[in-house]
């Protein structure tokens, strides 16, 4: 009668799961809200290229930042479909996925801060070699002469080291044979402002190459914008730091998570293996 009633209940651990469901939808869910803002990030991206002329388009992709906006919506979306997927499914082959491109991206961000740090010099040459390359395609992308304004107005500061970068732009390039009405000029965006001017003069900038540093330093920001924004990290540092960390923080707690998680469906499909063996079993 006991080996008949044993039978009938049928293999011990049946009931029993390993897998913990607070870590199956914490990550599940986490990863659902960064999928969310992926698709959002994209239709930005490509709703901000089609807004522009395919010329445009074509002629500074490596500084666009809606082309920067819909790389990283892309990434973030394939990642976190696997954690998504992969979690909600019990899948180890997403799951792994999933925690080794967040793995990698970790090492990446850490790599880059440490070697900013280390090699500061080469970072700082790689800063101007960007903004330079952003001044030559100012009045190729409206987003990107949008970004180059606010930069310049929020840090006080007119070109890469000093005013006199914006040369390089074609339009603004100070040679004899430069046709352009903007010959010699600055952006509007290095100007000077009057806290109670109500009408904004864009034509301030007008001939301000052709002027020395302290004479052009009454009506334009002579000062570059490179040396500015070392000053800001160097007087933020604190916060930087903070806000390194929160970033981090989220991603060593999910990838711990995916790790968990794996380990758990992995224990589940041991203990589904050794039922299934003893159910077999006739003495059982």
């Amino acid at each position: 009668m006991a080996r008949r009633a044993a039978v009938t209940a049928g293999p011990v651990g049946d009931d029993f799961s390993f897998v913990s469901p607070v870590v199956k939808y914490v990550l599940f869910f986490f990863n659902l809200l960064f999928w969310m803002i992926s698709m959002v990030m994209v239709a930005v991206g490509v709703y901000a290229r089609m807004l522009k002329h395919a010329e445009a388009a074509m002629a500074c992709l490596a500084v666009d930042p809606a082309i920067l906006l819909i790389v990283v919506g892309v990434l973030t979306f394939l990642i976190t479909f696997c954690g998504c997927i992969g979690s909600l499914r019990e899948n180890i082959c997403l799951l792994q996925t999933f925690s080794v491109c967040l793995t990698i991206i970790f090492l990446l961000q850490l790599a880059a801060g440490v070697l900013g740090f280390v090699f500061s010099d080469k970072a700082r040459g790689k800063v101007s070699e960007i903004i330079n390359g952003a001044i030559v395609h100012y009045r190729d992308d409206l987003d990107l002469q949008n970004l180059i304004d606010f930069g310049q107005k929020e840090f006080s500061c007119c070109g890469g080291v000093s005013y006199k970068d914006w040369s390089q732009n074609m339009y603004f390039n100070c040679t004899a044979t430069n046709p352009s009405r903007e010959r010699c000029s600055v952006p509007f965006s290095c100007c000077l402002h009057d806290a109670n001017q109500t009408v904004i003069n864009t034509m301030c900038g007008h001939e301000m190459q052709n002027m020395g540093y302290l004479e052009a330093s009454a009506f334009i920001y002579t000062n570059g914008c490179i040396d500015k924004l070392v000053n800001w990290i160097h007087s933020n540092l604190f916060l930087l730091g903070g806000i390194t960390l929160g970033l981090a923080l989220p991603q060593l707690v999910v990838i711990v998570l995916a790790q968990l998680l794996i380990n758990q469906i992995r224990d589940q499909i041991k203990l589904q293996l050794y039922n299934q063996q003893h159910r077999a079993d006739p003495w059982y």
